[in-house]
Parts: structure tokens; C-alpha cells; sequence
């Protein structure tokens, strides 16, 4: 079986980092990269009864795998996203990224994403990983001249 990198991607500078990263990695090793964008859909402030949410469950969904397309395409180039397994999964971030590295070789993360507190060193998600992994997990920090979102 070939040796499986998984990399979990949002729309941020360190996200990009890790995708970069595992990329070039799974070339220079012959590895299967599965890139995964872990969204949440937080449908408290819509009636419970309103008709509509499973239209906005969806609408979520499709956003999520626009962004992992989009981000891959941008951060790998035009021609790498056929070659590269895309996913947008539902879920808690940390929970969701240790579930789909369970069977991988590696999980790379970067070292910061979208939530706040941006003077950490680590964020949330990358620390939660780093604590309990599933498989070695590599941590990416941002390159200096790369500046947090």
C-alpha cells in the first residue's frame, strides 16, 4: 500500500503552509496526499422548524468543497487537484482530522488557523492534534515572510 499524507486545510496563511509542505513531501516520497477541510455548520440561530435547513446543510457543504478545491489549486497548482484526494467532512476540526489520519502514514497541520488569539504559537486544533495523534503529525510554522491573515 502506498504511504498516505493527510493535511487539513481552511483558508489560512498556515493552512497554506502545511499544504505546501505536504506536497512537496508526498512528491519527493511517491506518498498519496489526501487533503481535508473539516468545516462546522452552526444552524442555532435558524428556526428549528424553518423548511429550509436542510438547503443551508447543503449550501454548507458545497461552500467547503469549493474552498479545499480552490485552496489546493492555488497552493499546488493548476494541474496537481486530479492527482490529490479532496474532502470537506463535517465536524469538530481536531476530532475530524484525527478520524480521517487514523490509517495515514502522516498528518500535517499548520501551526495556526482561522480562530482568534493570533499572538499563539500554536493554535487549538494543531495543539489538540499534537497532544493525542493518531500518526506522527507534523506541525507547520509560518515561513517569516509569510504574515497571519
Amino acid at each position: 500500500m502506498t504511504d498516505t499524507i493527510v493535511v487539513g486545510v481552511d483558508d489560512s496563511a498556515g493552512a497554506r503552509a502545511a499544504l505546501a509542505w505536504a506536497g512537496r513531501q508526498a512528491a519527493a516520497t511517491g506518498a498519496h496526499l489526501k487533503v481535508v477541510h473539516v468545516f462546522e455548520l452552526n444552524l442555532a440561530w435558524i428556526d428549528a422548524y424553518d423548511p429550509e435547513i436542510p438547503q443551508w446543510a447543503d449550501r454548507g457543504r458545497e461552500i467547503a468543497e469549493r474552498l479545499v478545491a480552490r485552496v489546493v489549486h492555488e497552493v499546488l497548482g493548476p494541474s496537481e487537484p486530479d492527482a490529490v484526494e479532496q474532502e470537506a467532512i463535517e465536524g469538530d476540526p481536531a476530532q475530524t482530522l484525527r478520524a480521517a489520519a487514523l490509517d495515514a502514514d502522516l498528518l500535517v497541520v499548520g501551526c495556526r488557523g482561522r480562530g482568534g488569539f493570533a499572538g499563539l504559537l500554536l493554535g487549538s486544533v494543531s495543539q489538540r492534534l499534537a497532544q493525542h495523534p493518531p500518526c506522527p503529525v507534523v506541525v507547520v510554522p509560518l515561513a517569516e515572510d509569510v504574515k497571519p491573515d
